[in-house]
């Protein structure tokens, strides 16, 4: 029987967590632990970071959550803080674990720390099991088909993969094998022994396992999946889209029990457009995920995958006048401040915002992404940079970018205003300014 250090990553949760589940078999003890990343505060290149307020806060409301789960099962989380290459060996090499177990990741800074972490433990504790299971995805590494190369558009990746079934979910298990005595990250647990979860009022987005699976359970309740196609591109509206990317992106609810409730709904009542259109959106978020892993760094260059050449830069002022929602543009404004207040932006939302940034505003759309990982609370990498990628024309897009008519875009998803008075007040100008320019109607969906 071994002593297994589990460290939980973007898989916030108990139910359907197969690298959970693959951590209690055969351990004697189980140490939980999660990894608070110093840099996730610093400023990079663009004066972002890598979390707002907000989405600290979600995330600390779905610790906390998981915590009393954990305990329900005679178990703790522990946190650990620093850069988890350098906090998971020093944990590792200081104790006598025999393995450790993670759910696999796409980020190429989460592999690069979890190869740096073997190589430096391996000589010293050569014996000790380095253990990966798919715990974010549809499919398994090992369904998939080998990509040789790795099909640089989702149709050509949605095509290899059609024959394939997604893994069904597992049971939440019916023990945990105790923790350990080990006491680590003594300041980091203490600011999550101190959390006192906030009063949410209506309208306010609650982290949490629990809170993602009832939102499941209410959206899928409802008659919402039988229209979603028709109101996926609106702009306001609770229920027009499912919102589940809120609660799939720190894995607080699993992609495979989505996918289960959505087989069930159609079994229930039939199957449509739009109830396949969100496995379509499922299937999209899929791709990036394993894209991601296949480009590592180069998800994060300029010139994206097709090291392209591109004719914009970075200019501070517009940047700030367009993170703030203050640019000559209306409707860009409203979302961005929709953003800002709430930490979620609509799909067709999303794709306008990223166009002006690019072709508006002629700015480096590295800026505009490191902005969506700061502010989104469905903040995932392979979606979030692929599909900035997408829009600025080097990434998985066979038409070489996207450039949304923002005049169009307004008469045609907020023609009464409503939106932009919601966001900007009743003194906002109707009357879009800019250039004109393409618009599209096809590009990469962001939240589903």
């Amino acid at each position: 029987m071994a002593n297994t250090l589990f460290w939980f990553t973007d898989d916030l949760r108990v139910h359907d967590n197969p690298a959970l589940l693959k951590a209690a078999q055969t351990s004697k003890t189980l140490t939980c632990v999660f990894c608070v990343e110093p840099r996730w505060d610093k400023a990079n290149a663009f004066g972002t970071t890598a979390m707002s307020k907000k989405r600290h806060e979600f995330m600390l409301a779905t610790l906390h959550r998981l915590s009393q789960q954990l305990r329900g099962f005679g178990q703790r989380l522990q946190l650990i803080t620093g850069p988890a290459s350098q906090a998971i060996t020093t944990l590792l090499l200081n104790n006598e674990f025999d393995r450790v177990v993670r759910s696999r990741q796409s980020g190429h800074y989460e592999q690069q720390a979890w190869q740096k972490i073997q190589q430096a433990v391996e000589p010293h504790r050569p014996n000790l099991s380095f253990e990966e299971e798919d715990s974010h995805t549809l499919f398994n590494l090992a369904q998939l088909p080998d990509f040789s190369p790795f099909p640089q558009s989702f149709s050509k990746f949605r095509k290899q993969v059609s024959h394939l079934l997604p893994v069904a979910p597992e049971q939440k298990p019916l023990y945990l094998p105790a923790p350990t005595e080990i006491e680590i990250g003594a300041l980091a647990n203490t600011l999550l022994q101190e959390y006192t979860p906030a009063t949410h009022t209506q309208g306010q987005i609650e982290g949490g396992e629990a809170a993602g699976l009832a939102h499941l359970a209410d959206y899928f309740a409802s008659d919402a999946p039988s229209s979603y196609k028709q109101t996926r591109n609106a702009l306001q509206g609770w229920s027009q889209s499912t919102k589940l990317s809120i609660w799939l992106a720190n894995g607080s609810l699993s992609v495979r029990k989505t996918y289960d409730a959505l087989k069930h709904y159609e079994q229930l009542h039939g199957a449509n457009d739009s109830t396949e259109w969100i496995y379509f959106e499922l299937l999209w978020r899929e791709y990036f995920f394993w894209l991601a892993r296949h480009q590592q760094a180069s998800l994060f260059l300029f010139g994206g995958q097709q090291n392209k050449k591109l004719l914009t830069s970075f200019y501070p002022q517009r940047f700030k006048q367009w993170c703030a929602g203050e640019t000559p543009w209306p409707l860009v404004n409203a979302c961005m401040k929709e953003l800002n207040a709430t930490g979620f932006m609509s799909n067709r939302g999303r794709q306008i915002v990223a166009s002006c940034l690019i072709n508006e505003l002629q700015l480096d759309w590295r800026c505009g992404a490191a902005y969506f990982e700061q502010q989104l609370l469905d903040y995932e990498v392979g979606s979030n940079w692929g599909n900035w990628q997408y829009i600025a024309g080097v990434g998985a897009d066979p038409r070489g970018g996207r450039h949304f008519n923002i005049e169009k875009q307004t008469k045609e998803h907020d023609p009464e205003g409503e939106f932009q008075r919601r966001w900007l007040g009743p003194s906002y100008q109707q009357a879009a300014q800019g250039r004109a320019s393409i618009d599209t109607v096809d590009a990469a969906d962001w939240p589903i």
